[in-house]
């Protein structure tokens, strides 16, 4: 039951997966840990100890545990899930969450109220129908939960079906009034209660505790004053799990899930942290003053240059809008205020910024203060006009903003404390995930000043981070970028549309068409065309739209739209002409557009999975035997003193059968179906464990001692080996082709539009630049991010009838890698007389890479079945190249290129 309950949430919530892992944890101390206020804390401690070793002690007087994860990995989130599971597979109904501060007090009670953005427990159906009553330290001498519980008779017993109860304190309120030697007012009687609150929460018999950021308070007399209220459980919840002394951090002793920075990085949950500087740059040939002030320009222009990225991004792909903005860290509070002061100035880039920089920190009061707070909390919003925020020591953990990406630290620090106090607000990602985008999945500390320092620092092997580092060309600093937007060629002819830009313009562009339709009557009918189209897009082909009947169809659709907009009276206007225009902009439609079906393979009756067999990948495989005192210390075993992993303590015949039992615990492998393959991949794991260790006692060590990583090694390369069979499948389409958007770029605001067929110099810097000067593309620019790409569209554009660079989600092609779906855009789309192609380009040392093959395979699967539907219709077949750079060269052609690759 309660494992089922795991998956549910897990799946509902959409949790990573180390929240996941925690999740599991979390079941699992259930099973082996008796939740009862009058456990027995050393046996207890014991039974966690065997199966979770990085546990030495609860440090607290009652069971408590602590999930040590990275910032932005999303530990609110986790919280949700954790009270969803209690609840849902323990009947837990009593809460008691604990902040470290205002910020982060109020930030939690907004995730845990209902319609909020961040709501945690969105997803739990159970909780939509009831949501929880959030008390809080504000609202708790009310008794709003003491009368809730009352109402259900449920004050002194748990069961399923009642209302859960979130109680959401700040520590400070009591830690100021046990330091003042005051009776906290919790625990003061209560006439709305008749008793006190703290006594009520501790007679409930099902009280959790959860405790956020909980290295902020660990120490502080009020945690020490928790330990009354005897809890079932405590939950722990930071991203550094230790506590800062005059000697050093001091670790946590109670951590039972570490997930750190280095691995949230490693699986793209948060922002990569690059370290910037200019080139050449001699930090000794200026003062403090001039170094200051040229970080500070230079995080503008980085900043800038990150807005305009950004922009694209969210264009390209149909994305929410996100405002970057820029974080300067500030000596102290007069520092801050001179910051400011300069930044509002006329001689800071002519005043661009006087309306778009606030200062955070503890000068401001009252009103100020008010001010300073709103204006914080709205900075993600893109109608919100701050850009700079001027800080000194106020933003630590809470401010979880996601569109923070420039830093510029201009307080005195050493590289390790300047990395740790910079890199924490800015790492969260504001689409939830990597996009690809460098520029958008960046985080840029200006330090040029400290810049080897960091770098070495960041190259430690105990390092949490490893940095990239940026360096700017001196010529490029004052250089601006533009986002650019291009027409397609049905928009260019029909309406003259252009180039446009944003933040900027660009050089030699060129002139706008003559458009087909200037008068506004007539345009705005040809406007109304287009969108009628789209509700014919699940045509087999475009050319459909010149039947006789779909143009009457389109007609009398414009013709109703147009009159229901203008509230024409008959006979005051000349009507324009429907069909004339109707006929227009179809012919331009047509000839503008290449058919690209949008297909669907649905499987029909019994559906059925497996996995292929493969040579397992155990390159990065190296563990060493473990000493046997250690070894021993870290059995999942009873008291017993042996090397097993088993329930019953003894050991397997074959050292095959350590592996195997670890799989067959996996939910997806079924022991009956997937035998031989799981016991040939452990089979080929141990012969890899001897190719280095040679002993068998080595060996059955490491097998023993390492089988949880080992097995999850395995069963994650058999998820890029699994395979889906139906009775049969239906391949639909469900659209036979789709309009071409306007395309969004980002490129240099001081280069011109160059021509596409000539040799570029700087290769280096090509993604940078825009092209034009095609003869048969469906837009009049666009941009290469190789050099390869331009010399290839020479040749496409001088070989086919028509074509196209895709933009993201053009084409629904999907390839797995790491066992992860991933979304697939070709290099190119092009149709000649007989075929249409999807072409591909690749340096030839990358060609049996395993994720360009996994997307040749998918193109190649998309290409026959787009053929299929082709031909159904007497239409051309569909064709996919895959081209080594070093073959593109003038003198080729796409039948050449077919005849060498395309088969």
């Amino acid at each position: 039951m309660s494992i089922k309950t795991v998956n549910s949430i897990s799946g509902r919530l959409s949790l990573r997966a180390p929240q996941r892992e925690s999740l599991e944890i979390l079941h699992r101390i259930t099973e082996i840990v008796n939740l009862d206020k009058d456990v027995d804390l050393n046996m207890a401690l014991d039974a966690i100890k065997r199966e979770y070793p990085t546990v030495e002690e609860f440090e607290r007087d009652f069971v408590s545990l602590c999930f040590a994860l990275a910032t932005g990995v999303g530990k609110t989130r986790l919280m949700g899930a954790f009270i969803s599971y209690l609840y849902l597979a323990h009947g837990l109904q009593n809460f008691f969450v604990l902040a470290p501060n205002l910020t982060i007090y109020n930030k939690l009670i907004a995730d845990f109220t209902p319609n909020t953005p961040k709501y945690v427990f969105k997803g739990i159906s159970e909780f939509a129908v009831e949501p929880p009553v959030v008390i809080t330290g504000d609202n708790y001498e009310q008794g709003i939960g003491v009368r809730d519980q009352h109402s259900r008779q449920t004050r002194f017993e748990y069961g399923y079906g009642g209302t859960v109860h979130i109680n959401i304190f700040n520590i400070s309120k009591i830690n100021s009034e046990v330091r003042g030697g005051k009776t906290p007012k919790m625990k003061r009687l209560s006439e709305y209660i008749g008793d006190s609150y703290f006594n009520y929460l501790a007679e409930l018999k099902d009280l959790v505790l959860i405790m956020d950021e909980s290295h902020r308070y660990r120490a502080s007399a009020g945690i020490r004053a928790i330990n009354e209220l005897k809890p079932l459980i405590g939950l722990e919840l930071t991203a550094t799990p230790f506590v800062e002394s005059s000697k050093g951090p001091i670790p946590f002793k109670n951590v039972i899930y570490d997930y750190p920075l280095r691995r949230a990085m490693d699986d793209g949950f948060v922002k990569e942290p690059a370290v910037v500087t200019q080139k050449d740059f001699n930090p000794a040939q200026f003062t403090p003053a001039d170094i200051e002030k040229i970080k500070l320009e230079d995080g503008i222009h980085i900043h800038e240059d990150v807005k305009v990225q950004l922009s694209t991004y969210a264009t390209q792909t149909e994305q929410k809008i996100v405002k970057p903005f820029l974080l300067v860290i500030a000596r102290d509070t007069v520092h801050a205020a001179q910051l400011v002061e300069h930044i509002k100035s006329d001689e800071f880039f002519k005043g661009q910024y006087k309306e778009k920089v606030i200062q955070v920190d503890s000068s401001k009061t009252g009103a100020e203060e008010e001010e300073m707070i709103t204006r914080l909390l709205a900075v993600e919003s893109p109608d919100e006009p701050t850009e700079i925020v001027v800080h000194v020591n106020m933003l630590k953990e809470g401010w979880d903003v996601t569109n923070l990406y420039t830093i510029v630290p201009l307080r005195a620090a050493n590289a390790r404390t300047l990395i740790e106090q910079s890199i924490g607000r800015g790492l969260r990602l504001p689409y939830g995930r990597r996009t690809g985008v460098s520029a958008v999945d960046r985080l840029n500390i200006i330090a040029h000043d400290k810049f080897q320092e960091i770098v070495d620092e960041a190259n430690r092997p105990d390092s949490a981070i490893q940095l990239k580092k940026v360096i700017i060309e001196p010529e490029e600093i004052s250089k601006k970028s533009v986002a650019v937007l291009v027409p397609s060629s049905i928009d260019a002819k029909l309406f003259g549309k252009n180039i446009e830009t944003a933040h900027g313009t660009i050089p030699d562009v060129p002139k706008e068409e003559t458009a087909m339709f200037s008068a506004p009557e007539e345009r705005r009918v040809a406007e109304i065309v287009k969108t009628v189209v789209k509700k014919y897009e699940n045509l087999s082909t475009v050319s459909e739209l010149k039947n006789e009947e779909i143009q009457r169809q389109i007609i009398k659709e414009t013709e109703q739209k147009y009159k229901g907009e203008q509230l024409i009276i008959p006979g005051t206007v000349k009507e324009p002409d429907f069909v004339k225009i109707v006929n227009k902009v179809t012919d331009v439609i047509v000839q503008g557009t290449i058919d690209i079906p949008r297909i669907v393979v649905i499987p029909k009756g019994e559906v059925t999975t497996g996995f292929h067999q493969f040579k397992l990948d155990v390159r990065s495989i190296n563990y060493q035997p473990v000493q046997r005192d250690i070894l021993i210390q870290h059995l999942r075993t009873s008291r017993q003193e042996v090397m097993s992993f088993g329930e019953d303590g003894e050991s397997e015949k074959r050292l095959e059968d350590y592996l195997v039992r670890a799989l067959i615990d996996y939910d997806d492998i079924v022991y009956d179906e997937t035998a031989d393959l799981i016991y040939d991949l452990a089979g080929q794991l141990i012969s890899h464990l001897y190719s280095y260790l040679k002993e068998e006692d080595a060996v059955k060590n490491v097998v023993q001692f390492f089988a949880k990583p080992l097995s999850q090694s395995i069963h994650a390369q058999m998820m890029e080996h699994i395979w889906e069979k139906a009775a049969g499948y239906e391949v639909k389409v469900i659209k036979g082709f789709a309009e071409l958007k306007q395309c969004a770029f980002t490129a240099s605001a001081d280069k011109m539009i160059l021509n596409f067929k000539l040799p570029v110099e700087e290769r280096s810097k090509i993604g940078s630049m825009l092209f034009g000067g095609f003869e048969r593309s469906l837009y009049r620019n666009c941009k290469f991010d190789s050099d390869t790409e331009r010399r290839l569209s020479v040749i496409i554009d001088r070989d086919s009838q028509k074509w196209f660079r895709p933009l993201k989600g053009q084409f629904h092609i999907y390839y797995k890698t790491g066992g992860q779906s991933h979304e697939y855009q070709p290099d190119f789309v092009a149709e000649t007389k007989n075929s249409i192609y999807l072409i591909e380009a690749k340096a030839r040392n990358e060609m049996e890479a395993p994720e360009v093959l996994s997307k040749k395979d998918a193109a190649k699967l998309y290409c026959e079945r787009a053929t299929e539907h082709s031909r159904s219709i007497g239409g051309k077949p569909w064709k996919y190249l895959l081209i080594p750079h070093d073959v593109i060269a003038d003198n080729m052609s796409l039948e050449g290129f077919e005849k060498m690759f395309g088969r």
